[in-house]
């Protein structure tokens, strides 16, 4: 996580204005990179998120992932504005909250589901991040290399009663992330998942989580480390992968954290 690590680099993380994204965007500029921090709505969060930046390394922007005009401009703006892209971060996404806001304790049967908020949550969570990457590599196959990195949960939690749609979503995307690093495979571009590896201090966390469950969630910052190394050259070659950053421990070394996949179904 040393500063520098990634100067020069250009990234884009979506859904930069909070939670996870928020401190992806935040570990990426002290790394050293220019980062664009989108969101669908709230410009005043992405706002406040590069002014905690005094490097000047973030540039906020409002752009909703399941428009293709807005994913076409988010990349344009990188690689017109910054010169390049070297990053794609696919973190923005709908949660149980749209569903109901006592998900954890009252589960909602899938037939009980919204169609309409089904759709919103299989649209941000699924369709957004095939716009995006499909907005992202074509410019990162002329450049020979790029990463691409899908922001995905626990096989559990995927797999939990009451969680339609948002887990059929997460494993739409680890599908997603195979088959893209397959396509992928011999451009230079790398494609792989990274989860907290667990419940994370975050906006999808309802408000009347007791005290004492919050007190043992994760701190969304569990990410940066293993983001970083994606970022970076050491993780060339490396694609297809599944990284659970609640593997990444003080005096282990990246390659060794980055081999901990719990899925095992590593492509390479």
């Amino acid at each position: 996580m040393s500063a520098g690590r990634l100067e020069g680099q250009v990234a884009i993380v979506t859904g930069g204005g909070r939670g996870l994204g928020r401190a992806m965007v935040l570990g990426l500029a002290a790394a050293g990179a220019r980062v664009i921090a989108t969101a669908a709505r709230e410009t005043t969060e992405v706002e406040a998120v590069a002014a905690e930046d005094a490097s000047g390394r973030i540039v906020p922007m409002i752009a909703d992932v399941t428009r293709e005009q807005d994913c076409a401009r988010v990349v344009a703006l990188a690689q017109e504005r910054l010169g390049r892209l070297d990053l794609l971060v696919n973190n923005a996404g709908r949660g149980m909250k749209y569903v109901s806001e006592r998900f954890l304790t009252e589960p909602t049967r899938f037939w009980q589901t919204d169609p309409e908020v089904w759709r919103l949550v299989i649209d941000t969570n699924v369709n957004g991040p095939f716009l995006m990457a499909r907005a992202a590599v074509p410019g990162m196959i002329a450049a020979g290399r790029g990463r691409i990195v899908n922001i995905t949960m626990n096989h559990a939690t995927m797999r939990r009663r009451g969680f339609s749609p948002y887990g059929p979503s997460k494993a739409a995307l680890e599908s997603e992330t195979i088959i893209w690093a397959q396509d992928l495979d011999g451009t230079g571009v790398t494609v792989n998942a990274l989860l907290p590896g667990g419940a994370t201090a975050t906006g999808m966390i309802p408000d009347g989580l007791p005290a004492e469950a919050r007190a043992h969630l994760l701190d969304p910052a569990i990410v940066v480390p293993p983001l970083l190394w994606l970022a970076s050259d050491a993780s060339s070659g490396v694609t297809g992968r599944r990284l659970d950053a609640s593997r990444w421990q003080p005096g282990v070394p990246e390659a060794a954290a980055a081999a901990m996949d719990d899925a095992g179904w590593a492509v390479a």
